[in-house]
C-alpha cells in the first residue's frame, strides 16, 4: 500500500511546511537520504504550549508533550514531501531524534517521544521501525516543550 494512501486511511493531513524560524531550510536530501531540522509543534503557525514538561503546575504534562512530539512528526514528514514531493518515496524512516524540554525531575522522555514514533508506525508499518534517542534537555526555541529529527531513506 503507498504510503500516501495510508495517511489518507488514518485521516491525517500533513500541514504546509513550518517556515524556518532562522537561517536554515527544513530538510536537505544527500543521496538516498533526507535529513530534517528540527521540527517545533507548530499547529496553524503557532506553538500549542510553551514550557518544561513534567508532573505538577505550570508545566506541559507528559500526555500533552506526547501529542505535540506526534505534531512535529508530522511537521517532519511535510518537510521531506517538500522535497521528494511524497511519502511513496521514502523506503523507512531510518532515525528519530527528539528533545524534551525537561523539569528537572522529569526522566520520561521516552514515553514523550513514543508519540512521534507511534504515528511513524501506524503510517509506514514495518518500514516505520526506526533507530532513536530521546533526550532531555534545559530549553528549546520559542520555549518548545518537544522538538524532533527525522532521517529518512528513499527508494
Amino acid at each position: 500500500m503507498s504510503h500516501e494512501t495510508r495517511l489518507a486511511e488514518l485521516g491525517i493531513t500533513l500541514p504546509e511546511v513550518a517556515a524556518p524560524v532562522a537561517a536554515y531550510v527544513p530538510a536537505v536530501r544527500t543521496g538516498n537520504y533526507i535529513y530534517t531540522s528540527g521540527q517545533l509543534p507548530f499547529t496553524a503557525g503557532t506553538l500549542p504550549a510553551t514550557g518544561k514538561v513534567g508532573e505538577g503546575d505550570g508545566l506541559v504534562s507528559p500526555d500533552d508533550a506526547q501529542v505535540y512530539a506526534r505534531t512535529c512528526a508530522l511537521n517532519a514528514l511535510a518537510a521531506v514531501r517538500s522535497v521528494t514531493g511524497s511519502l511513496d518515496a521514502i523506503a523507512r524512516v531510518i532515525k528519530v531524534v527528539g528533545f524534551v524540554a525537561s523539569d528537572p525531575a522529569f526522566t520520561g522522555q521516552p514515553a514523550v517521544i513514543n508519540g512521534a514514533s507511534s504515528v511513524l508506525g501506524e503510517i509506514f508499518g514495518d518500514a516505520g521501525v526506526h533507530a532513536r534517542s530521546a533526550v532531555g534537555v534545559t530549553v528549546l526555541p520559542l520555549d518548545s516543550p518537544v522538538e524532533l529529527e527525522l532521517v529518512v531513506e528513499l527508494v
